[in-house]
């Protein structure tokens, strides 16, 4: 029988529930529990996919196509078990499955409401990674802030389904804040007790107190909000400010939580937690014994969760080469209005230049791009980031000066990069990109083979433009080789250019699949060549 656990937050939006659930599955995972988490999103949109950057951050892309939440990449940096499309559900998605089943005729007739019909279909979707009976535990994530208008239907529904389980089926921890006033000196409980009211004016109480403070809570004011909140003394737990999120599952460790949870939920630990390799790994991440500076050029730069996914694997590869990465975002804006681009770069061990969409700040990638051609500083591009450095060729090495990205520029004569054939037709924007898990036939005699040690891998993939392969031969005549092909589509998936030391392109997002446990190959390449560029040097 599945267990359910519930996460709520209260008092401010950006506390880490996210942080709090993925590390809750850590150490359950670790006790030996099969456990997935699903983030539950209250904003109308059918997915983040059609979402600005600036407005939630990265879209984070699952093997099966689902354009997500950025916190599923937290639940599998954490977890190493990949997510899928029934990981991430926003009211859009829930509304709109009930008004086509409405459309469709199968109320019979009733009047379709919030209660019971999006209640029914929640608890539906709450319950579907369990249809299987591969999961022990799952731990649903309630987004936005207990309070919130948006909320209120995600809460009935978890309180029907505590009314509708069994009593030791489901808990529900709130993560709220303890806000300390500097004036005073003091922690202050009365925000979260007025967030557990509000939460308790929609039927629920909840079981677990998971409060996020800047100091130690002592035990006097464990008491008080055991006492105010209505909850077990030992059931109020510290998340203190951590220097890393990674250091977030052995604080809760410290703090009893995954045994609070089991207790509650009546189930007996398989074992005592293995969490050897992630210590290892938080050693390796706290004491490095070598240093690198990789210069990040994007369009998003000044939310750096725009870029969460690629900053988390420079943390996983930089672990593995016991070197601390130091990534300096840069604007490629900003360059394009600056002639001395040596002077910008000089300081800089590797250049990564970041996916995207759109012509703005384009100009100023393809100057970073060149000068890390020029002067064999290791470079890495990922999707647009690839494109980018195949139209930088195509103009200062072919010789071809008016190619460019018809995503660019429509009218271009030399579309070196194009848009897919089957893209060309369709006009809907959500979910309609080359989404998911593609493979990616890789050649023996190429610095990819020797990255990924396989010929044949998998990678994730968000895209419409693509490599135009008229352009091929003569690319890789001048030594810009295609080392990874689509075996199907024939469609191109790596280049590499054979007279640098790191000149490595890619269509998909390596980023994505970089867990803990797993940093991806590409990314601890890169950060091994830019440590041997910085010795050189």
């Amino acid at each position: 029988m599945t267990k359910y656990v519930f996460i709520t937050g209260g008092v401010t939006s950006s506390l880490g529930k996210g942080i709090i659930a993925a590390s809750l599955a850590k150490l359950l995972q670790s006790r030996g529990f099969k456990v997935t988490i699903q983030k539950f999103d209250p904003y109308i949109n059918v997915d983040p996919g059609t979402l600005n950057p600036y407005e939630h951050g990265e879209c984070y892309v699952t093997n099966d196509g689902a354009e997500t939440d950025l916190d599923l990449g937290h639940y599998e940096r954490f977890l190493n078990v990949p997510t899928t499309q029934a990981n991430n559900v926003t009211t859009g998605r829930i509304y709109q499955s009930v008004i086509e089943r409405e459309r469709a005729g199968d109320f019979l007739g009733k009047t379709v409401q919030v209660i019971p019909h999006i209640t029914d279909e929640i608890k539906r979707r709450i319950k579907l990674n369990a249809e299987k009976g591969q999961y022990d535990i799952i731990i649903t994530e309630i987004g936005g802030t207990v309070g919130d208008i948006e909320s209120l239907p995600y809460l009935e529904a978890i309180r029907q389904l505590k009314h509708e389980l069994n009593e030791h089926d489901t808990i529900l921890l709130h993560l709220t804040l303890i806000p300390y006033l500097s004036a005073a000196k003091e922690l202050k409980t009365k925000p979260t007790q007025h967030s557990v009211k509000e939460l308790m004016t929609t039927g629920i109480q909840p079981d677990v107190l998971v409060c996020r403070t800047e100091h130690h809570i002592n035990k006097e004011i464990r008491q008080k909000l055991a006492l105010f909140c209505n909850v077990d003394k030992n059931s109020v737990i510290e998340a203190i400010d951590a220097d890393s999120i990674y250091d977030v599952p052995l604080l809760m460790l410290k703090e009893s939580l995954d045994k609070i949870v089991l207790n509650k939920l009546h189930l007996k630990s398989k074992h005592e937690p293995d969490l050897d390799a992630w210590k290892n790994f938080l050693t390796k991440l706290k004491h490095p014994i070598r240093e690198v500076n990789i210069g990040l050029i994007g369009k998003y730069n000044e939310l750096q969760d725009a870029y969460k996914s690629i900053y988390e694997a420079f943390v996983h590869a930089g672990a593995v080469n016991e070197c601390k990465v130091n990534v300096e975002a840069i604007h490629s804006e900003s360059l394009e209005a600056i002639d001395n681009v040596p002077n910008r770069m000089q300081r800089l061990d590797g250049i990564l230049i970041a996916p995207g969409f759109g012509e703005r700040g384009i100009e100023g990638k393809y100057k970073a791009i060149e000068y890390a051609r020029t002067h064999n500083i290791p470079f890495f591009g990922i999707c647009l980031g690839l494109q980018s450095a195949v139209v930088e060729f195509a103009r200062n090495v072919l010789g071809i000066k008016d190619a460019a990205s018809t995503e660019v520029n429509p009218k271009t004569k030399n579309p070196v990069i194009d848009l897919m054939n089957e893209q060309k037709t369709i006009t809907v924007k959500g979910g309609t990109m080359r989404l998911g898990s593609f493979e990616c036939k890789i050649k023996k005699d190429s610095k990819a083979y020797k990255i990924y040690n396989a010929d044949l891998i998998h990678e994730r993939h968000r895209h419409r433009w693509e490599f135009n392969n008229k352009y091929l031969d003569l690319f890789e005549a001048n030594g810009f080789k295609a080392s990874g092909i689509n075996p199907g589509s024939k469609l191109v998936e790596i280049m590499e250019l054979k007279t640098h030391p790191f000149f490595i392109g890619v269509q998909f997002h390596p980023e994505l699949q970089s867990t803990v446990e797993n940093p991806h190959p590409i990314f601890v390449a890169f950060v091994k060549a830019a440590m041997e560029y910085r010795l050189k040097q």
